[in-house]
């Protein structure tokens, strides 16, 4: 099942580790099959406050996605990120090609007894 890593970051002001990190992040993806699928895009907030951006990287599972954050290549650049740019980052499983929001509601309504 595909995995994404997605991130809610507040960057503040430019600098040279942070395009050092943007410069490196490419090679820590590859050997772990990750994709840039949203970066260095404005949002379209719809509701509720939300402030930065969003980057999201797709990858081929949940394996992958955790072995990359977990990879020495990747915890060597960071720090370049962490220590100038506030945020959020998760991992999130993707649900199947034929999902259908109406079943997961049948099962929860059943297990609330709804």
């Amino acid at each position: 099942m595909t995995a994404y890593a997605i991130a809610h970051l507040r960057p503040e002001t430019m600098n040279e580790d942070i395009l050092r990190y943007i410069e490196a992040m490419q090679s820590t993806l590859d050997p772990f099959g990750g994709r840039f699928l949203v970066h260095g895009k404005e949002v379209e907030v719809l509701e509720g406050p939300f402030p930065g951006t969003v980057v999201m990287i797709g990858f081929p599972d949940m394996e992958n996605a955790r072995a990359w954050y977990a990879s020495d290549a990747y915890r060597a650049i960071l720090p370049l990120r962490t220590d100038h740019i506030a945020g959020e980052v998760i991992l999130v499983e993707g649900v199947p090609a034929d999902y259908d929001a109406s079943r997961t509601a049948a099962r929860l309504r059943e297990e609330a007894g709804l």
